[in-house]
């Protein structure tokens, strides 16, 4: 298995893995429809093709886990301001697990940040979320806050929990 920055050959695993992940974290916390407007939203053939090849501070692209020639993990962030990062997406083939390829995934994704001249890095998790909390806790992030998860429509009331950790000191 290798780290490495995505190119345009990833754009079908990194769909297929996103959505499978997607799917396994947060089915049993949120709407069928809330996934699927999730899902449809960021995981579509264009908008990936788009993230891989269009980066900037912003969003610095996907860095995919890649095993005998598949995806079978991927994440991503950015640098919404100058010191302070964001990871706005890590998922893993579901029956990838505890191999410690999200470990790897993010340090990539932390060493890209710092190397833009992060020295906090954030997070928002799923309230609930009991994979994605304690991977984040046990690397070093803090919980913060509650907020208002991105895709509520106006009868839900998902909440995300926001992480922080200091990195690049």
């Amino acid at each position: 298995m290798h780290i490495q920055r995505a190119t345009i050959d990833d754009v079908p695993g990194i769909i297929r893995v996103c959505t499978k992940g997607y799917w396994a974290t947060y089915r049993e916390l949120v709407s069928d429809e809330y996934i699927e407007r999730i899902c449809n939203e960021f995981y579509n053939e264009e908008r990936v093709t788009s993230e891989v090849t269009s980066i900037d501070e912003r969003w610095v692209g996907y860095i995919v886990a890649i095993e005998d020639g598949q995806v079978i993990g991927a994440g991503g962030g950015g640098m919404p301001s100058a010191n302070r990062s964001e990871v706005y997406v890590l998922y893993l083939d579901p029956d990838r697990r505890n191999e410690g390829i999200g470990s790897k995934i993010l340090a990539e994704i932390t060493a890209q940040q710092m190397n833009l001249g992060a020295t906090e890095q954030w997070v928002s998790v799923q309230e609930g979320n009991q994979k994605g909390i304690p991977f984040y806790e046990a690397k070093g992030f803090i919980y913060e806050s509650r907020v208002k998860a991105y895709a509520n429509t106006e009868d839900e009331r998902y909440v995300n929990l926001r992480y922080r950790r200091t990195i690049g000191t």
